[in-house]
């Protein structure tokens, strides 16, 4: 038998065109003895760093071997001992044939003429398989490969020629498939052309361009059967070339997946990437002979030929085995005149940076300082500083609105005087180790916050600094989840979309925990431990059965590839000098460079990635602070203000964070009130304590504060380190901290054992365990003490938080809970307006404002701004950008026409001032139904649609009306006899009133525009009722735990209703209701529907009561329509009382008057009132009934709300 390796071969980075992984492609390889593997995807080398690394692993026992016999051979020499150096040769030679050989390839897209040529739609490109045999090919091979994406991209991304003979050093050229161009012309009948061309590759790429032979004779029905017909007309025009030209010939088999068990999977993949249904006779299909033959297959396939075969290996002996990783590659930072070095220039910057912040240095801060650069210096690493502090400062130039720091990075003394963090880390005991352990080079990681507008800023002035060629994003690659498979394989198998989504939403949200620990939500997890998919696989439906199979086999498959959120890569030379690029598109529409190499692995190629995130808390921020510019006059310096504020902490103590960042759960809120934070380090500290694990040690930590337990401390020593948590250990770096003042650890060591603990390395912690006793012992330290100290280390280090981190974050938090406190209006707009798109959140946000007693007002052209704003009275008012269909150039247009005449008298001086070139029909008509014309008491939305006897809307009148009047007043700019008003105002069209809308019409259209009921809501005549008189809302349904038997009433309005048919072939009813609080789909199957299904008509307000039940034999937990009634015929039904509950000393005349105030407001919807009076000095509280009804209606519940009066209806 003939050695045999495969040289065309395609994993999934194919994307939807492979189906096999990286990994089990080496692995079968190596299972058949093969020794090697070329991996050649389709125009890209996505998986590369995957297959090397992979490979790598796979060889790391050998390479061990190897360098150890490589050390005894060395020896052996030395010694003089020819014997021993033989054998030792001989086994290193046998050790080195027992590598797995990775070949780095990609099957290249060829144009017909050259790449940039993007005229002739046919021109999608040739194949042609190019494999790396050394270093310098494979450089050559990203060059090709890059410019293929950056330049050549048509269809496909397309390389030339040119290119080719260019970049031709070090490759290795195989003819490809069918589609290659020798094969092609040859299928054409062009001989002599192909001949031709034969002879061009063979001029430039000589010894090391082959012929390649494919044979795939389909044995199943349902496959491609005229591709082998064809390759017996082709391979012996190209044996006979090859034969005349001298040209060796090799087989492969264009591998797409890897067993033959996987052709149907594959068949259906085929499907999803050419949106072909299964059944479709014209579709495209493969011959299903692709697979990962074995070396025994494929000698039985190419018997006649052997050589064939045997020069597969005859390529992997060119190709030398070499690394494509390298240590950090820094970029070049331009230095200004007079430094010639980046540690000089670092040195400079630092000290004059710590002039500004600290004044005159202490011992301490001079050390601190010292030590960093000098570890920075040692690590080589200044040129990354300089360059995150120059393009920092860029921004902050910019106006970008830029974080304090996040991460380990704002342990660093020298980022904090270069003004790339803002927060001193000497202050708040934040460790520069955690960030860069001097005892261990690792590359420096500072990710930096930006404002969400900025971002982008920060981004080109980076990109043009360096050069668009050195600057690139990082790739990801978008798999085929549980989920998405199911649904993907469903499709094309024409499975009812009601079962491809029922079949979908199979996979819980929380999957089973098995020994301890959830199972990740694969399908094969899924199939084995969820009961509803046993059944499902068990269906005597054979489409459904086929769907969960082949769903199961793609899953995990690269469906999609984008781009990383905020990762960058900065480079010294061209990306492509190290990594290949593709290029992807920004929400601009400009095209920038993507790396091939996703971001888990980019830095072990030596590039540097930097983190460029935006925070959308940033942007609140910036904007707040120009809201109180606009309407307060006032600059506000965020970075300084104070951290003592009476008004912040108050904000804080009161638990009233909604629309702050970092402590707005309701679970935080209950926390802070408990804590009553009085200093900026509880509040850090509780930052890091609000998560699962070491929330458990909230309650102690506010016990100690407030005196309730005892502050102690195992070795009194220990409080300088603990006293600010009053004695619980919070942070990773109070660990460390500690490690050095109790055991003399050092700055290295103590981040040695901060990171062992984490993650739990246990060789590495008994290691330090001892040196930590006996440090201490030396000390003079009991063991006993110290031995406790180090167990509760143990159990708390896993949660343990970074609280350089949790400090930047606090800060940050600190700044927007200072804005909400002094500027509650301005702050709030900036929330609203950085929501907008999410109507649940704005919904939410509006309420809070409700809360504050601002009120949230529709747009106003005499009062709104672009954005949410603030007028004079200290309201909020919709930002005109908000309103659908009204442009950005309007809205400029009209704030500037206020700005320059004043508030707008009337419509008609709106239209006279307002420049027409923007203005039209629509956009007038947007506004007045948004209701930014309600300002104008003498106009109602209504009359704006109103025609005449002409046919024409008083809309269209206006816009008519205001052209002629600016186009007059053009024309008198220029006349002699100056500006005659009476002249210009004389053509006003008559208002004719129209016949006023009934509400409902009103506010549809309203939200229509706004995209929210605004100045009312259709459901406000049933306020009460859904807010008191029911035990649920739709939020809360959404948000519940599903619980067998739990019944629950809520209401809403009726938003659609639609019929679908059942995989029966029955029908039933998607019931979509909404309420205040959100939205929910209802279905109602068999006499549901029947009874029911009258209640689905839109804009209906319908009571609704349902119950959570367990389905039949199935653990599925369903909610259940038990009862559906009008909400008009139980109005006034469901409040029967309320209680008010008051303290002893707030029953006075005050109270009393609104209470009777109230009695009297209205003889509607009376009920019993009933007073929960506490006394404190004796601690009871005594319920007492009126005997008096009082009118239960919204007007009382917002009195008592207004006043902070505690409530209940219906106790």
């Amino acid at each position: 038998m003939q050695p045999f390796i495969h040289l065309h071969v395609h994993s999934q980075f194919s994307v939807l065109d492979g189906q096999a992984s990286i990994t089990a492609l080496v692995d079968k390889a190596m299972a058949d003895g093969m020794r090697g593997l070329a991996i050649t995807d389709h125009g890209n080398m996505f998986g590369i760093k995957e297959f090397y690394n992979y490979c790598k692993k796979k060889n790391g026992k050998t390479n061990d071997a190897i360098k150890e016999a490589k050390k005894l051979l060395d020896e052996a020499r030395e010694a003089g001992n020819e014997e021993e150096t033989s054998r030792l040769a001989a086994e290193l030679e046998q050790l080195k044939q027992k590598l797995f050989i990775p070949i780095f390839g990609c099957e290249m897209y060829v144009a017909n003429t050259v790449l940039t040529e993007h005229t002739d739609k046919r021109d999608t490109g040739r194949h042609l398989v190019v494999l790396a045999k050394n270093e310098k090919g494979y450089h050559n091979l990203i060059k090709i490969v890059s410019r293929a994406w950056t330049e050549g991209f048509y269809s496909h991304p397309r390389t030339d020629k040119q290119e080719l003979e260019k970049h031709h050093e070090g490759l290795i050229v195989c003819s490809a498939c069918l589609g290659g161009e020798i094969p092609r012309l040859i299928q054409n009948g062009e001989i002599e052309e192909a001949e031709k061309q034969v002879q061009w590759f063979k001029s430039v790429f000589g010894d090391d361009y082959y012929i390649e032979l494919q044979r795939h004779k389909a044995t199943v029905p349902r496959a491609n059967h005229e591709v082998y017909e064809i390759q017996e007309r082709v391979n012996p025009e190209l044996i006979r070339m090859a034969r005349k030209y001298d040209i060796k010939i090799i087989c492969t088999n264009d591998v797409h997946f890897v067993n033959e068990e996987d052709a149907e999977a594959h068949d259906r993949l085929i499907c999803v990437s050419t949106g072909k249904f299964l059944n479709d006779e014209t579709r495209m299909l493969y011959s299903k002979q692709e697979w990962m033959k074995t070396q025994a297959e494929m000698n039985a396939l190419f018997a006649d030929i052997p050589e064939a075969l045997s020069n597969t290996l005859e390529i992997l002996d060119k190709v030398e085995t070499y690394s494509i990783d390298h240590k950090p590659i820094l970029p070049n930072f331009p230095l200004p005149d007079g430094f010639t070095n980046n540690d000089d220039y670092l040195r400079h910057l630092t000290y004059e940076g710590a002039k500004r912040r600290w004044g005159t240095l202490s011992d301490e801060q001079r050390e601190r300082i010292d030590f960093e650069l000098d570890t920075i210096k040692n690590m080589g690493f200044p040129g990354y500083f300089l360059i995150v502090q120059d393009f920092i400062a860029a921004g902050r130039e910019r106006g970008v609105s830029i974080g304090p720091g996040r991460g380990s990075a704002a342990g660093s003394a020298v980022a904090y005087c270069l003004n790339i963090t803002q927060i001193d880390p000497i202050k708040y005991d934040l460790l520069f180790e955690r960030f860069l352990n001097p005892d261990r080079i690792s590359l420096p990681d500072i990710d930096i916050d930006f404002d969400d507008d900025g971002r982008a800023d920060v981004l080109k002035y980076v990109t043009e600094k360096y050069g668009e060629e050195k600057v690139a994003h990082i790739i990801t690659y978008g798999t085929m989840a549980a989920k998405s498979s199911i649904k993907d394989v469903a499709r094309v198998q024409q499975l009812p979309l009601p079962e491809s989504n029922r079949l979908a939403n199979l996979v819980p949200r929380h999957m089973p925990v098995v020994n301890g620990k959830e199972l990740k939500p694969t399908l094969k997890n899924c199939y084995e431990h969820v009961p509803e998919f046993k059944a499902e696989l068990a269906s005597n439906n054979p489409v459904l059965v086929d769907t969960l199979k082949y769903a199961k086999e793609l899953e995990g498959n690269v469906r999609n590839t984008g781009v990383h959120a905020c990762g960058v890569i900065i480079g010294r030379d061209d990306i492509t000098d190290w990594v290949p690029v593709s290029t992807a598109y920004d929400k601009d529409g400009t095209k920038m460079l993507v790396t091939q190499y996703e971001g888990s692995v980019i830095e072990d190629t030596g590039l540097i990635k930097m983190d460029f995130l935006g925070l959308k808390t940033l942007s609140i921020i910036k904007e707040a602070i120009a809201n109180i510019k606009l309407t307060c006059g006032k600059d506000i310096d965020i970075d300084n203000v104070p951290i003592d504020d009476p008004k912040t902490y108050a904000l804080y103590c009161a638990g009233k964070t909604t629309g702050t960042f970092q402590f707005e759960s309701a679970g935080m809120q209950k926390y802070l009130r408990e804590l009553q934070p009085s200093t900026f380090e509880d509040l850090i500290a509780m930052n890091a304590l609000y998560r699962p694990g070491p929330m458990d040690y909230i309650p102690d930590f506010i016990a100690r504060k407030h005196g309730r337990s005892p502050i102690s401390y195992d070795i009194p020593v220990m409080e300088k380190y603990l006293k600010d948590t009053y004695g619980v250990t919070v942070y990773q770096e109070q660990v460390m901290l500690l490690s050095r003042l109790l055991a003399n650890f050092t700055r290295g060591e103590s981040d040695t054992l901060r990171k062992a603990m984490g993650k739990k390395l246990i060789d590495k912690m008994n290691a330090l365990k001892t040196k930590f006793l006996e440090g201490g012992q030396k000390n003079g330290y009991e063991t006993k003490t110290l031995e406790k100290i180090w167990a509760d280390w143990e159990k708390f280090a896993s949660y343990a938080f970074n609280k350089s981190h949790a400090t930047c974050y606090s800060w940050v938090a600190f700044q927007t809970a200072y804005l909400k406190a002094n500027y509650p209006a301005e702050y709030m707009a900036a929330v609203l307006s950085r929501n907008i798109t999410d109507i649940t959140k704005l919904t939410g946000f509006m309420d809070e404002c409700k809360a504050m007693h601002i009120s949230v007002l529709g747009p106003d052209v005499n009062e709104s701004f672009t954005k949410f704003g603030v007028n004079s009275k200290g309201d909020i008012r919709f930002g005109l950008a908000a309103i659908k269909g009204v442009g950005m150039n309007v809205v400029s247009d009209i704030i500037n026409a206020r700005n320059d005449g004043g508030p707008f008298e009337s419509i008609y001086d709106f239209v006279e001032r307002v420049p027409m070139q923007a203005l039209n029909r629509r956009t007038l008509e947007s506004l007045a139904l948004a209701g930014a014309f309600d300002c104008f008491t003498d106009i109602k939305r209504e009359d704006f649609f109103e025609k005449n006897n002409r046919d024409e809307s008083f809309s269209e009148q206006l816009i008519r009306y205001g052209q002629m009047f600016q186009n007059d007043k053009a024309m008198q700019s220029v006349s002699l006899f100056g500006d005659d008003e009476t002249m210009n105002t004389a053509g006003r069209p008559e208002l004719k009133p129209a016949v006023q809308w009934v509400d409902a019409v009103r506010l549809e259209k309203e939200r229509e525009l706004v995209g929210m009921y605004l100045s009312a809501h259709p459901l406000d005549p049933f306020y009460m009722e859904l807010n008191f008189g029911c035990n649920a809302n739709i939020k809360r349904i959404n948000e519940t735990a599903p619980e067998d038997g739990l019944e629950m009433t809520f209401g809403g309005m009726v938003t659609s209703f639609e019929l679908k048919p059942t995989s029966s072939g029955s029908q039933f009813g998607i019931l979509k209701v909404e309420d205040y609080t959100g939205s929910k789909e209802l279905r109602l199957f068999g006499s549901t529907l029947v009874e029911f299904g009258k209640f689905g008509v839109p804009g209906m307000p319908i009571l609704i009561t349902g119950r959570f039940q367990k389905r039949r034999f199935k653990e599925i937990i369903d909610f259940n329509i038990v009862n559906i009634r009008l909400l008009e015929e139980v109005k006034g039904q469901l409040i029967h009382d309320i209680t008010i509950n008051l303290n002893r000393e707030n029953i006075n005349a005050t109270m009393h008057d609104l209470i009777n105030e109230a009695m009297k407001s209205s003889t509607d919807k009376r009920g019993n009132l009933y007073f929960k009076v506490y006394d404190s000095e004796i601690n009871r509280t005594i319920k007492l009934a009126s005997g008096m009804k009082i009118p239960i209606n919204r007007h009382l519940v917002e009195m008592l709300q207004e006043m902070e009066v505690e409530f209940k209806i219906n106790e």
